[in-house]
């Protein structure tokens, strides 16, 4: 009988903790759980966007009950990665463990788009469509950023 393999450490890591790591965080929970245990926080964090929920919920990916977390919340995990997904993330991300590998991979903020609603909500699927796209990839494409 064979051992059951450690699932890898991945923390998403952006500005607010609003959107794009929470998506990240929500795609990796619903596509990857059986590989990877995913963990999402901000630098800053501003409480969990109301679009980013909608837009997941519409996806079948429910993330409704996720809290918005300080990136310093989780410096005592030992990570595998750490993958930013804003350069503000990445130049204020602090000093992991020396295993935790630092990752970027940056993704348009829909929060900051303006226009009508429909603008708006275009913009959240798009980034919703595009992290679901990344996320697929893992873990494997980890290792070729390395």
């Amino acid at each position: 009988m064979s051992q059951a393999k450690e699932k890898i450490k991945v923390l998403f890591l952006c500005t607010g903790n609003a959107c794009r790591s929470q998506m990240a965080e929500g795609w990796t929970r619903h596509l990857k759980s059986d590989v990877i245990e995913a963990y999402s926080a901000g630098v800053w964090p501003v409480g969990v966007s109301s679009r980013a929920i909608q837009v997941m919920a519409e996806a079948g990916v429910d993330i409704s009950s996720h809290t918005s977390n300080h990136v310093d919340d989780f410096l005592e995990i030992d990570f595998d990665y750490v993958i930013t997904l804003c350069d503000n993330a990445r130049e204020n991300c602090p000093v992991f463990s020396s295993r935790a590998k630092i990752i970027h991979k940056p993704f348009e903020d829909p929060t900051f788009v303006v226009g009508n609603t429909d603008e708006i909500m275009r913009a959240f699927r798009r980034t919703r469509d595009q992290i679901r796209e990344f996320v697929e990839t893992l873990p494997e494409s980890l290792k070729d950023e390395e």
